[in-house]
């Protein structure tokens, strides 16, 4: 696994799934990837969800992903196991996208994905995140195009996903 100062693309890293395999990113290459942290127990979890599972199906045939990782480190909002978030994501929300393993996306112990992540696209508030529910926008080359704030709606974001899709 690359490390996140020599990668240069999403695509050099390696994840775990919801189940603990090993999902290497390359295999979302050609692909339009919207990446967030979640929490099932946020104020802005249902919003956030519900749009998400709006967005995925429009798109998903056109080559976009969206990559979920979930996250305990914002009020505590993401206690459950991989198992139980899983289940709420898709009985609750329908999400057909994928659901990594837990992550921290701040501190010591940081994610080398959310390294890279952030190193290409600081915030407004410097690197770290700030909240449940941070976007990235990934191009298909997995290259890190857009940053968007926890309370940024993902139906907004939509002209710049179908922009990367090359859809008008």
């Amino acid at each position: 696994m690359a490390a996140a100062s020599s990668a240069t693309s999403v695509h050099d890293f390696t994840v775990k799934d919801s189940s603990g395999k090993d999902v290497d990113l390359s295999v979302y290459k050609g692909k339009v990837l919207l990446i967030v942290n979640v929490a099932s127990q946020c104020g802005l979890t249902n919003s956030n969800y519900t749009e998400l599972s709006q967005l995925y199906p429009k798109y998903k045939d056109q080559g976009f992903e969206i990559l979920a990782f979930p996250c305990n480190q914002f009020g505590g909002q993401e206690p459950g196991t991989n198992d139980e978030i899983v289940q709420f994501a898709c009985t609750r929300f329908k999400a057909e996208y994928p659901i990594f393993d837990k992550v921290d996306v701040n501190g010591n112990n940081v994610s080398p994905l959310y390294k890279f992540l952030k190193s290409s696209k600081g915030g407004l508030f410097g690197d770290s995140i700030k909240w449940n529910f941070s976007k990235f926008l990934v191009d298909k080359e997995g290259h890190v195009v857009d940053r968007y704030a926890p309370t940024t709606s993902p139906l907004s974001i939509e002209k710049d996903i179908k922009k990367l899709l090359g859809s008008s």
